[in-house]
């Protein structure tokens, strides 16, 4: 059976890039393709060396920075991909991946980390600051080319219930939910942990690391740790109260240092799986969260959570924390391993 997998751009080595280096661990054999492939030699050795064959958006003037903005043509360059050689097509898709063109004798199994978010429920921040009337017209077309290429799926996979619930609410197509790999055996576990907080995320706005940093202002006796980089970091660093720092980006043993002395892991996005809070649970490091998006199937035992998104809300959560029961770190750690990725390749394997 010749077997391909088709990723939508890679350019750096994120979430998604961990569920495609399983992919591929699971068919070494299996050709790559990409929109673009810009990736770092250090990075595309979790994909086992594997280059992709790219469209002609590779070429075209910037294509490596701004790749983004050619999102009105990846639609045509998708379609431009001769996969009529192979059996099996799987596309690990959140924009474009899944919109390959197919033969009814192929079969094509797309793991959907969501419909394309641009186009829906992350289009008023995709316009900000562009020609709002022809930007709306091009994401009226994307919407329809997205919903139309999602009939040539046979089969829709995704990492949460509450994605596949918007599958659902786009497609109307059922998906089976197989939540994706956490290196929960690369975290450094211990039982001890240190009076500071912590959290690591890209510093972007919907990340609602301002709600942290407001909340611990309100608290001037407990310690916050930002880890991450990001446009937001600046203005969030003006606002910041001396009692949160901001460590930029940090290599990956000191990451995984802090994860572990932390007394508890906050977390006040809305995301559609979460890897972070997993990996401080593999840590023995209770979470903190926002009770909304996939955090809500995963946190377990290992964790609490808060009913809004403002700085009060966190401020009491955290309050009634350190006033309840100790959360073991050893439930933290069985939690977050029945998201290792051996157990995400069995699934996988079970659905083709």
């Amino acid at each position: 059976m010749r077997v391909c997998v088709v990723h939508d751009w890679l350019t750096l080595y994120g979430g998604a890039e961990r569920v495609l280096a399983e992919i591929l661990s699971l068919f070494p054999k299996a050709d790559l393709f990409a929109v673009v492939d810009y990736l770092s030699e250090t990075d595309r050795h979790h994909l086992g060396g594997k280059k992709a064959r790219t469209t002609f958006i590779q070429k075209l003037p910037f294509a490596r920075t701004l790749y983004p903005n050619y999102l009105p043509l990846m639609p045509l360059a998708i379609e431009q991909l001769d996969l009529s050689g192979y059996d099996l097509v799987i596309s690990s898709s959140s924009a474009v991946a899944k919109g390959v063109i197919i033969h009814p004798d192929q079969r094509h199994i797309c793991y959907c980390y969501s419909p394309m978010r641009y186009a829906w429920d992350l289009q008023e921040q995709y316009l900000k600051g562009k020609k709002k009337w022809l930007t709306r017209y091009l994401l009226h077309k994307m919407r329809l080319w997205d919903v139309s290429t999602s009939h040539s799926v046979d089969t829709f996979l995704t990492l949460s219930h509450f994605v596949a619930r918007r599958i659902e609410k786009c497609y109307r197509r059922e998906a089976q939910v197989i939540y994706p790999p956490v290196d929960v055996f690369d975290c450094t576990f211990q039982e001890k942990k240190e009076p500071f907080y912590v959290t690591a995320s890209r510093l972007v706005p919907y990340k609602r690391i301002d709600c942290l940093v407001e909340a611990f202002r309100a608290m001037p006796g407990k310690t916050l740790f930002v880890i991450g980089e990001g446009p937001e970091r600046k203005k969030l660093e003006k606002r910041a109260p001396p009692n949160v720092t901001f460590l930029g980006h940090l290599p990956r043993a000191e990451l995984k240092s802090y994860l572990a002395r932390a007394s508890a892991f906050l977390y006040a996005a809305i995301e559609d799986f979460g890897i972070a809070p997993l990996e401080a649970q593999a840590s023995g490091t209770p979470v903190i969260a926002y009770k909304k998006g996939g955090v809500v199937e995963t946190l377990g035992l290992g964790g609490v959570f808060y009913e809004k998104q403002t700085a009060a809300s966190i401020c009491d959560a955290v309050d009634g924390y350190e006033k309840g029961v100790p959360i073991d770190p050893e439930v933290c750690r069985e939690n977050a391993l029945r998201f290792e990725p051996g157990r995400f390749r069995d699934q996988l394997m079970r659905s083709f």
